[in-house]
């Protein structure tokens, strides 16, 4: 049996892994459209501020560890599947035969229609490639303007604040992080990160990005103009997926995968921020581009490829976040369910703030900000869909008290005991 897994990050890294622990005698190729070792694009901005040098950003250490396992490792790109001849064109013409073939692809940057955008000094930050040519403009005191404060604008944010730079973040939505925090959240974040000495606009767009005395001016649609020697362009990402179009793959906002992982095609499965998938607990198609769920889609798909029946319970929508400090997560439905209850703790001095989201008696969703003992909880809750009974009532006059919400209810249902791979 041969496997083919397009992409070595972390999902086509563990992909390959897993089926060489199940099927010992498989042949495994894994295709990256970079060169060199896998590498995890998460470990970028930490890479930036200094905490860890290249290597720490290698997924494996050992330099041996894919040939022991024989793993075959391959650059390039894929250019089209054709799942019929179980066949990968990639990009330099080469044709890789399959028998069961991964799409663990991941995204690429956005790269907004601005004037500008493609003058020497604009960066994406995605890339080692990228993070050198960051890193060669972001000296300590030098101008930097980020667009975009989504949940990766604000990991890239963090490593550039920490080389000293003069930063300041342009986001078009009313508040930091919009698409992970409602307003009171995001708007306590934004406070935080300015009073980290982070100049931040919102509500504002980047209109013109010209050259300006041999460095880069920033015109705003707000009117403002931002002087940068660096101008990093945060905003968002999209699944890797054209190669497959015309090939019968069904395709929706990421590559549709059901439980099993599996594609349209039964030879063809997809895992990681690439793949579409079917989650049980809500009936929907969700996309949750973040590693954990990316490395337990792939362990799922592998056990599938290799014909041991497996299924995700459920794809976790959550998100944890430190923004300079403030540790901050989403969790579910924070937006909240037609009809449903919601209750709501703030505390400005002290950077405190819970969200809570209700459908009947069921914790939906949840947004927190500098309460960390309580993140364990949240998840368990709003994933196990505990019903809380009269606990419900309590928690909306003191959203507080769930722990004691989770151990009067979840434990004694025994809702998040259950493992999430079947």
């Amino acid at each position: 049996m041969k496997h083919v897994i397009l992409g070595n990050g972390p999902a086509g890294v563990v992909a390959a892994e897993t089926i060489r622990k199940h099927a010992p005698g498989d042949e495994i190729v894994v295709v990256g459209a970079e060169p060199g070792r896998p590498y995890g694009r998460m470990a970028i901005p930490y890479l930036l501020a200094g905490k860890i040098d290249e290597a720490g950003t290698l997924l494996r250490k050992d330099p041996h560890h894919f040939d022991r396992l024989r793993i075959g490792l391959r650059h390039g790109r894929a250019a089209a599947v054709d799942p019929s001849a179980r066949t990968v064109t990639l990009e330099d013409g080469s044709v890789l035969p399959f028998d069961r073939l991964l799409v663990a692809t991941g995204s690429v940057p956005l790269r907004p229609p601005i004037p500008g955008i493609d003058l020497p000094g604009v960066e994406t930050c995605w890339t080692l490639d990228d993070a050198r040519r960051i890193a060669a403009r972001a000296g300590r005191g030098a101008r930097v303007v980020q667009m975009g404060a989504g949940f990766i604008g604000c990991i890239i944010m963090e490593g550039l604040a920490a080389r000293g730079t003069r930063l300041s973040v342009v986001e078009m939505g009313d508040r930091m992080v919009p698409r992970m925090m409602d307003p009171g959240a995001g708007g306590m974040i934004k406070r935080w990160v300015e009073k980290k000495g982070v100049d931040v606009h919102v509500s504002a767009r980047v209109d013109r990005i010209a050259p300006k005395d041999g460095a880069l001016e920033v015109t705003l649609s707000t009117g403002a103009v931002l002087p940068a020697d660096l101008v990093v362009s945060a905003t968002g990402v999209r699944p890797y997926v054209a190669f497959l179009d015309g090939s019968g793959v069904a395709v929706g906002r990421g590559v549709r995968a059901d439980a099993h992982c599996r594609t349209s095609v039964p030879t063809i499965f997809a895992a990681g921020d690439c793949a579409e998938t079917f989650d049980a607990l809500t009936g929907a198609y969700v996309v949750s581009a973040i590693q954990p769920n990316a490395t337990e889609q792939a362990a799922c798909a592998a056990l599938n490829m290799v014909g041991q029946e497996t299924r995700l319970k459920a794809v976790p929508l959550i998100n944890v976040l430190d923004t300079l400090g403030l540790i901050s997560a989403s969790f579910g439905r924070w937006e909240g369910v037609p009809g449903g209850q919601r209750a709501e703790l703030s505390d400005e001095a002290r950077f405190r703030y819970l969200h809570l989201e209700f459908d009947g008696d069921v914790l939906v969703g949840a947004n927190s900000i500098g309460l960390t003992d309580h993140v364990g909880v949240l998840r368990g809750l709003v994933e196990g869909r505990v019903r809380l009974g009269a606990w419900k009532d309590r928690l909306v006059r003191e959203p507080t008290r769930l722990v004691e919400a989770y151990v009067a209810t979840a434990q004694r249902q025994d809702a998040w005991s259950q493992p999430r791979l079947h």
